[in-house]
């Protein structure tokens, strides 16, 4: 790279629970390393995800029990084996649901039904460099560990209601309730804190790999987390609660044309005044913790950190409601004394203010440009190409769209006629066109979900805000990564310079 150039990276958006693989539902071994293989091949440099954390009802990973556990569904139970840890009846004789979409409904109780069983022969059958590692986890991750696995196992221990409605006395952490359920369940909590140590231990091998192939990942920080979750239930003092747990507001976005009634989604909020008291610990923490994971975190809903909208509990809909003012550029002050320069892309999508757009510029934040938003007939948009800076992720589209066929199939004919008048094109290979379209921009990094590189259809989407099932369960198919597709997308980023810059000891 030339003095004054800026890098230039491509992109591929992909969830691992969308990788391939034997199992009903992509992991962290066999399916993550062919997948770097096919990323390298065709020189990405960057693969983008979404939160890693253990999902609840609705399998989305937006609405997590912890903000810093990992799924265990991720787990690869070939990986456990390889390391001596998979109990003998399970090592060659185990129901695998195959390729396909993720069937979370099969594939959960099977998955933790054998899980389980890794966790019960541990001590029996765990090399002891294995068991002894499993120790140092556990010390150094108690800050979080202890009470999520301490959270899981209760809820397990009351089929699986809020923590809200668990006896006061554990619903308020009181120490004697506590240690007497420790007590009484240790086998049940260590089995979860288990489980987290092969999440933490492949997945770090999976992070590994791609530092070495010169491949950043780009992780994602929801901006608020579930009401149901460790987080909240550890550190009610954070959050607007009442004296039994529950929320006394709750965020949303108001209404617009799409909602009349706008959007409540019924995260509890932050007590921001206690958070500053703190040099916002509990947040600097999650930043901090997320980046061991990975090299650049996308803040979902960065506008939460200008204002955010305030919903009261006993409001239905999110018509009701008030912008409050959040941390702003205090917060991001206090995190770069911590970070130094803030690894950080700024999620600055919908209803988004001037002063929302001047907290981002005041810290250099690079913000999200899609390019499904750009063709409304009016060329000063600034979701086109030509009007874009480098200091930007271009996106075809993002895990909440549609897919670009499958958008511009459902588009409006005004709509696709300026889309295809823009883009030079008959749209009869239209994500390309959009791919195209990204990659030939200034901006420093362009990204695409795997759908789009195949050309999928609306078939191919990953989640339908607003609908409560069937989100989350595409995977892709083996044989759809293959050496012509390879071939398409290294002369694409060849062609607009976003090779690779690092390259690994291949031969080695």
């Amino acid at each position: 790279m030339k003095a004054g150039e800026t890098l230039r990276r491509s992109g591929v958006l992909l969830h691992p629970t969308s990788l391939s693989g034997p199992d009903g539902i992509g992991d962290l071994g066999a399916a993550s390393r062919n997948w770097i293989q096919f990323m390298m091949d065709a020189e990405f440099g960057t693969w983008q995800i979404l939160p890693l954390g253990p999902t609840g009802y609705g399998d989305s990973p937006y609405q997590s029990f912890s903000t810093y556990a990992g799924n265990p569904l991720l787990i690869s139970l070939d990986e456990v084996d390889r390391e001596g840890c998979l109990p003998e009846d399970l090592a060659g004789d185990r129901e695998r649901p195959g390729e396909g979409l993720v069937d979370f409904g099969r594939l959960i109780p099977l998955k933790v039904g054998y899980l389980t069983r890794v966790a019960e022969a541990f001590q029996s059958r765990a090399p002891a460099e294995i068991q002894s590692a499993y120790r140092s986890f556990c010390e150094e991750h108690c800050n979080w560990l202890d009470d999520y696995a301490l959270f899981m196992a209760i809820k397990d221990h009351h089929q699986g209601v809020p923590w809200v409605e668990w006896p006061r006395a554990l619903r308020m952490r009181k120490r004697r309730a506590i240690e007497s359920f420790e007590r009484e369940y240790e086998d049940d909590v260590q089995r979860y804190k288990l489980w987290q140590f092969f999440f933490f231990r492949q997945w770090d091998a999976v992070h590994r790999s791609c530092t070495d192939a010169g491949i950043e990942i780009i992780g994602d920080i929801p901006f608020f987390v579930a009401h149901d979750s460790a987080d909240v239930w550890a550190h009610p003092e954070l959050y607007h609660l009442d004296r039994s747990g529950n929320s006394t507001v709750v965020a949303g976005v108001p209404p617009d044309i799409f909602s009349p009634t706008g959007q409540r989604w019924g995260n509890p909020l932050y007590r921001w005044d206690v958070l500053k008291q703190e040099d916002y610990h509990w947040w600097i923490e999650r930043i901090l913790h997320t980046l061991t994971m990975v090299d650049v975190v996308r803040l979902d809903h960065f506008r939460g950190f200008e204002s955010y909208w305030e919903v009261p509990a006993s409001s239905p809909t999110a018509e009701v409601g008030e912008w409050i003012p959040g941390p702003g550029a205090d917060f991001f002050h206090t995190l770069e004394e911590k970070v130094g320069r803030l690894p950080i892309i700024a999620e600055d999508l919908g209803l988004i203010t001037q002063p929302v757009l001047e907290l981002r510029d005041q810290f250099e934040l690079p913000g999200m440009k899609v390019l499904f938003f750009a063709f409304t007939g009016d060329p000063d948009h600034a979701y086109l190409p030509h009007n874009y800076t480098s200091n930007f992720v271009v996106y075809t589209g993002t895990h909440d769209n549609n897919t670009a066929r499958g958008w511009f199939d459902n588009a409006s004919e005004e709509i696709r006629h300026f889309c295809r008048s823009y883009l030079a094109t008959d749209g009869a290979d239209i994500a390309w066109d959009f791919i195209r379209a990204a990659w030939s921009s200034v901006a420093e990094r362009a990204v695409a979900p795997l759908q789009d590189f195949l050309g999928l259809g609306s078939d191919g989407r990953m989640n339908f805000p607003g609908r409560a099932e069937g989100n989350w369960s595409w995977r892709v198919l083996p044989q759809q990564l293959n050496d012509e597709l390879i071939k398409r997308i290294y002369d694409m980023n060849w062609m607009y310079s976003r090779i690779r810059t690092q390259k690994p000891d291949e031969e080695a």
